[in-house]
C-alpha cells in the first residue's frame, strides 16, 4: 500500500501550528469525504508527529535544567560570592529541579 506516502504533511502541520485535537483532525477529515482507512492513516500520523514534537520540547527542558543544575552545583561548590549561597542554592537548584520534571513529563506524556 502506497497511502502512507500520499499523506499531505503539510496539512498536517498546519493542524500541529493550529493545536486541533485528534477529534478535531477526524472531523476536519470526514468533510472533505475521505474512507475512513484514510482518517485513520492521519490520525496516526498527526499523532505521532505531535508526540515527536512534545518529546522535542521535553528533551530541550531537560537540558536547561541539567545545565542550570550544573552550574548552580559550581557555583555552590565554589561558592564566588558567599552572599549569594542560599539563592544560588536553593533558587537555581529549585528552578533546575522544575525545568528537569516538566521535561520528562513532556518526554513521557506523549
Amino acid at each position: 500500500m502506497t497511502t502512507d506516502q500520499s499523506l499531505n504533511t503539510a496539512e498536517i502541520q498546519q493542524w500541529l501550528n493550529f493545536n486541533y485535537t485528534a477529534k478535531q483532525v477526524e472531523t476536519n477529515l470526514q468533510a472533505k469525504g475521505l474512507e475512513s482507512a484514510v482518517i485513520e492513516l492521519y490520525v496516526k500520523e498527526y499523532k505521532k508527529q505531535r508526540s515527536a514534537k512534545q518529546q522535542f520540547n521535553g528533551f530541550i527542558c531537560l537540558g536547561v535544567g541539567a545545565f542550570l543544575g550544573f552550574i548552580s552545583c559550581l557555583l555552590s561548590i565554589l561558592n564566588p560570592f558567599p552572599e549569594f549561597y542560599y539563592p544560588i542554592l536553593f533558587g537555581f537548584t529549585g528552578v533546575a529541579i522544575c525545568l528537569i520534571m516538566a521535561g520528562l513529563y513532556f518526554i513521557f506524556e506523549g
